[in-house]
């Protein structure tokens, strides 16, 4: 079917500060909708960067997996993970960990890595009672709003994440890794073009240069895509920050990015970042039974904070390594 026929094929409500919203009536098979609208559903995803289907009725883990796994090609297990996750099967995980009065501002998820992925899938069992809001942005409009400047700089050099690995903050070595093996790891770090030491304590340091600015695979449009403001120690509340560094030190935070020169990013830079993403999210708050779709090289998103109870599945599927890529030194021990 023509690509313009399977965006008309649903009746998808479209507004200016919203996700694209797809309105269903109640269902006896949620998977089996999924599967018979899966070509069509994936193509408003193209169009939009994001649809939120509301009326599904998703009630727990095993509906949500069946579903998640007709609408995509296999789910992915997470790996280099920045905070722990709990597991509900293979490629069914629980939200991030993360305090709920902390908002987990707009990012592209594991774009540090060399194969991302290119879907994600999020579905809610429990509303919170405020806030929660699985928010987007898109990746193309925020590239547009930036400063040329600031982005031609990202473009060209990449944007570096730096690690450290400890007990407490973050997600462990074995969550990150999926095993506490040296050996292991080191051969991972290899493979995957990251730099690494071990400190004389034990612990691990990495570093990774990535691309800030990527072609979408579909559209070859430019995408910002990131996690520049996300990961860097400007977007940490004051007091978490002097708690982290008073503890850690500035060069031992569990993660922080830089320019891919290596110099540091300012807090204002860090700001405008935020600021220009906060200028184009769109939102729309969760309901027990949403269902939401995201693109994530077209769309950034967000997780803001909240009260009482929130339950909120994720799934990440097809994996792709990004064009336009900014050549990765060959990894090796700092």
């Amino acid at each position: 079917m023509p690509f313009s026929s399977l965006t008309s094929a649903l009746d998808v409500e479209l507004r200016p500060d919203r996700p694209a919203l797809l309105h269903v009536d109640p269902l006896d098979d949620a998977a089996s909708w999924a599967a018979e609208f899966r070509e069509a559903l994936r193509a408003q995803v193209t169009e939009h960067g994001a649809l939120m289907v509301r009326g599904l009725g998703l009630r727990d883990v095993d509906q949500v997996g069946a579903v998640f796994t007709r609408l995509a090609d296999g789910l992915m297990a997470e790996r280099e993970a920045f905070a722990p996750r709990q597991t509900h099967g293979l490629g069914l995980y629980a939200s991030t960990t993360w305090p709920a009065n902390q908002p987990m501002c707009m990012h592209h998820e594991l774009s540090y890595l060399l194969e991302v992925p290119g879907l994600m899938l999020f579905a809610c069992l429990a509303a919170p009672e405020q806030g929660g809001a699985t928010a987007v942005a898109d990746a193309e409009e925020v590239l547009r709003a930036l400063p040329t400047g600031l982005t031609e700089r990202f473009e060209r050099e990449g944007w570096i994440l730096t690690r450290t690995y400890n007990d407490e903050i973050g997600a462990s070595l074995v969550e990150s890794f999926g095993t506490g093996d040296r050996s292991e790891i080191e051969r991972y770090c290899r493979a995957n073009d990251i730099d690494f030491t071990w400190q004389s304590d034990g612990t691990l340091r990495t570093e990774q240069r990535r691309s800030a600015v990527v072609r979408h695979p579909l559209t070859g449009r430019r995408c910002w895509f990131n996690q520049i403001a996300f990961l860097n120690e400007w977007t940490l509340a004051p007091e978490v920050r002097e708690y982290l560094v008073d503890v850690y030190s500035a060069d031992g935070l569990p993660f922080n990015t830089r320019y891919g020169d290596g110099s540091p990013i300012g807090a204002d830079v860090v700001e405008l970042i935020n600021s220009t993403y906060e200028a184009h999210t769109r939102r729309e708050p969760w309901q027990a039974g949403d269902l939401l779709l995201v693109d994530n090289i077209r769309t950034a998103h967000s997780r803001e904070a909240f009260t009482g109870e929130r339950q909120v599945l994720v799934g990440m599927a097809e994996p792709l390594r990004p064009a336009d890529g900014c050549p990765a030194s060959e990894a090796s021990e700092l």
